[in-house]
């Protein structure tokens, strides 16, 4: 059943909710958190929780995508970043994050300090550097292409031994339709029935859209259309999607694969707009597998953003639709996802909100709490 409301006399639209539009809502038994299971696995690999980082030079360095590796989460880097454009980027990171903004002016030298510094070529030989760094320490190795660089640079990534391959951009669809003369697009499904690594792919905020990724053999769909807290995708574009109703549209598209193609099951990650616990956990219950999280993990002392964070919609040459935003630090890595918690405000153990969450209604694992009854409840901060 689908709900609409009457914008003007000649436009209609489908209501949508965002993460903090809903609330999930307790049942009548509960158990104990020690009783809770927040492992996922995705193809052969299998991850004690259901955290999969957000490909952005702000959030992940080679050193932070081991790290979160060794903490039971998902380190993807960004191929296309600092860290496979330059050899040492760390005098860039400092320099980045010592940029002033609060005036517009300020925030326009920022973006053009971040055009200058991305607008280095990219080095095959940085790329397969940075994952044999993560391969070496023995965790699961994962980078990050754009659609538009894949073609270039997926055979450098795959001899470099990457374990899952990402293709993520702003939104990603099977079916491109490009000028004339223009170079050929990729073609996903047949990108990925030829390439022998599973492949997550996204974004996509729709049933429709969703369902059409599935089908080209993705082992997982992103779900996100510039939620995050870097975006300014809806200013620039008027373009959103609001999660609750896009994780949900996606879950269904799940559903329907599965019947479709005999048993086939794609998994859903939550990409964008999940900055505090509380909306890990609703993302869940809308029916994602996991999350994917950019400005939650920017927020640690071992960040590569130094308390900035920003997306790769912030350097774009001739379109800037995202900034650098000041998210502070509240603490390590491993306080952020597993805790100790030390602030009341969902920004430390993440995992464990999650946790206690599906503990507090009566679920033992995350497949259980994606049927956890929601509301629409929008909450309103005091």
């Amino acid at each position: 059943m689908s709900y609409e409301v009457e914008i003007g006399r000649g436009k209609r639209g489908r209501r949508a909710y965002s993460l903090d539009d809903i609330a999930v809502v307790p049942s009548r038994r509960t158990r104990d958190p020690e009783l809770v299971s927040v492992s996922w696995q995705i193809d052969a690999y299998q991850f004690e929780v259901p955290v999969i980082s957000a490909p952005m030079d702000s959030v992940v360095s080679p050193e932070t995508a081991v790290a979160i590796g060794r903490l039971g989460g998902l380190g993807v880097l960004d191929l296309e970043g600092l860290w496979t454009r330059h050899e040492d980027p760390e005098p860039i990171l400092d320099e980045i994050s010592e940029l002033r903004g609060g005036t517009r002016a300020e925030v326009a030298e920022a973006t053009r300090r971040l055009q200058r510094a991305y607008s280095a070529p990219i080095d095959p030989e940085l790329v397969a550097q940075r994952l044999k760094q993560v391969r070496d320490a023995g965790v699961v190795v994962a980078g990050a292409l754009s659609p538009q660089r894949t073609a270039q640079l997926w055979k450098t990534v795959v001899d470099a031994g990457v374990d899952l391959f990402v293709i993520r951009g702003t939104t990603v669809s099977a079916e491109h339709v490009a000028a004339s003369g223009a170079e050929a697009p990729l073609n996903l499904k047949q990108f990925i029935y030829e390439l022998e690594v599973p492949v997550v792919v996204g974004g996509a905020a729709s049933y429709t859209a969703a369902l059409h990724l599935m089908r080209t053999g993705a082992a997982g769909v992103l779900v996100g259309f510039g939620g995050g807290a870097a975006h300014t995708t809806r200013g620039a574009l008027g373009i959103h999607a609001p999660m609750a109703t896009a994780i949900a549209d996606v879950a269904a598209a799940r559903r329907d694969y599965l019947d479709e193609s005999g048993g086939r099951y794609v998994h859903v990650i939550a990409d964008g707009g999940m900055g505090l616990s509380g909306d890990v956990v609703k993302a869940v219950a809308c029916g994602a597998d996991a999350v994917m999280l950019g400005a939650a993990l920017a927020r640690a002392t071992e960040a590569p953003g130094r308390g900035w964070h920003w997306g790769p919609e912030a350097h774009h040459g001739d379109l800037p639709r995202g900034q650098r935003m000041h998210v502070g630090t509240v603490g390590s890595l491993e306080e952020i996802l597993l805790g100790p918690g030390t602030t009341p405000d969902g920004t430390t153990n993440l995992v464990g909100a999650l946790r206690r969450a599906m503990a507090t209604t009566g679920y033992s694992d995350l497949k259980e709490f994606q049927r956890v009854e929601v509301v629409v409840s929008p909450y309103q901060p005091t």
